[in-house]
Order: C-alpha cells, then structure tokens, then sequence
C-alpha cells in the first residue's frame, strides 16, 4: 500500500476511506503521483487490517459513501482487491475502484479474478487518457486498445462507471481527439458521469525529488474556456446519474 486516507469526497459517491496501492506500469506524462509507480515502495499491509480501519471512519460515510481503492494502479494486485471486496461487502459497505484499465485482459486467470471482483464491486471510475491509439502510446508508453476493452466489458455486464479525462493543453485539448472520445462515450450504456479534470503542474516537485525528468514543466494549465469547452463536447452535464 502507498497510504491510506481516512475521508474523501471526489474518489466516488459519497465520503470515502480510500486505499492507495503501489505499482503502475503507465507513465503518463501528466502523472501527479510518480511516487506510486514502484510496488517496492509501498507497505505491506492484510486486508483485515485495513478494513478494520476503514470500519472505524463508517460513521462519517452517509448512505452513498465506502470504500475507494486506488493508486498507483489496482488492478495489478487483484487479489488482493478480490479479498478486501469481499470482505467488504460480507459488512454491507459500498466498494469502489480507481482504474486507469491497463492490465486489463479477457484472458486466462487473470480474466476469471476480474469477473469475481466485478461481482463485489458496485462502481468504477476510469480514466480515457487519450482515445487515439497513437497518442496514447505517446503520453502513457502503452497501448490503450486492452483499455477499450474493458470499457465495452463493463459495458457488457452494466457495470456503473463514472469516466474521467485530463484536458492537457497540446495533448488532449483538442477539439477533433475530443469528438471522437465524446462519440466512444456515446456508444456506451453504463456512464453515469463524465468529468473533466483540467490538468496542472503541481506534482512537479515530486518529480524532482524523485530524480526523474518532468516533461510537462512547461505545460500551462488549460483556460476556464477551454475547460467549458471540453465539458460542452464530451456532453457532461447529460450524465446524471451519479447524483440520483
């Protein structure tokens, strides 16, 4: 684990108690948390425990609030996600994961874990880094094709997902690449919000600190109008139903 936080209100519905786990194998080059990207870096800790803890903060949820479990990237310790939902879910208690999809595959084991967690899991954020395939690879270093995948699997078995998209100015502030992630959303059932979150350069301390080259240094954040912009295309407001 990276760390753990007692009460949030913008890691899914609700208050949450959210779980950071180590390990993600993007680099997207906007990343805000660079220090979550080695596993070696994190502490280990038992699924009891940290349900324990999470219980102990129950009172401050309200009927939407839970669980978030985020990172880094989850999804690459799935079994330990299996473990803790269910457990969770043994208490009633709402679970929610942060995932930006990239170990994601319709195959073999791994395939049969997701199915189980997707079974105890009541809602996905995810992230749409960029929907052009070429540009992905760019600003993540990997493919994003497995991710599409998992869009139209969660999609498959209605899946709740609230989707979220970094608007960089010179990356994904573009109103063509923008079109064309609005006409993927569209071909999805499941979303119940979009959102966009505009992108900033505040974690570049941490990349110095961390001795690794911050690409984006001179990366403006993106303009109230452009934001407005992006919201406007990707049709923000016509998904409610995170607020019901």
């Amino acid at each position: 684990m990276h760390q753990l936080e007692s009460f949030g209100c913008a890691d899914g519905p609700g208050s949450r108690f959210i779980v950071f786990t180590s390990g993600c194998r993007l680099r997207c080059k906007y990343c805000h948390n660079p220090d979550t990207w080695d596993m070696g870096r994190g502490r280990q800790m038992e699924t009891d425990e940290i349900l324990k803890e999470a219980v102990a903060c129950r009172s401050y949820w309200g009927k939407k609030g839970g669980i978030t479990v985020s990172g880094g990237e989850p999804l690459l310790q799935i079994d330990f996600l299996v473990e803790l939902f269910e457990k969770a879910k043994a208490q009633g208690i709402n679970t929610c994961i942060d995932t930006a999809g990239e170990p994601f595959t319709r195959e073999g084991e791994w395939f049969e874990k997701f199915r189980r967690l997707m079974d105890v899991t009541d809602i996905l954020l995810v992230d749409i880094k960029h929907i052009d395939e070429d540009e992905h690879v760019k600003l993540t270093g990997r493919t994003g094709k497995n991710i599409v995948e998992m869009f139209r699997y969660l999609d498959e078995i209605k899946k709740p997902i609230w989707i979220r998209h970094v608007l960089v100015p010179g990356i994904t502030d573009n109103d063509a690449f923008l079109e064309k992630t609005r006409d993927f959303i569209r071909t999805l059932s499941n979303v119940q919000r979009v959102e966009i979150l505009p992108y900033h350069g505040l974690a570049a301390t941490k990349y110095k600190e961390l001795g690794i080259d911050y690409v984006l240094k001179d990366t403006e954040s993106p303009t109230e109008e452009r934001v407005e912009n992006a919201r406007r295309i990707l049709e923000c407001e016509k998904y409610d139903g995170w607020k019901k």
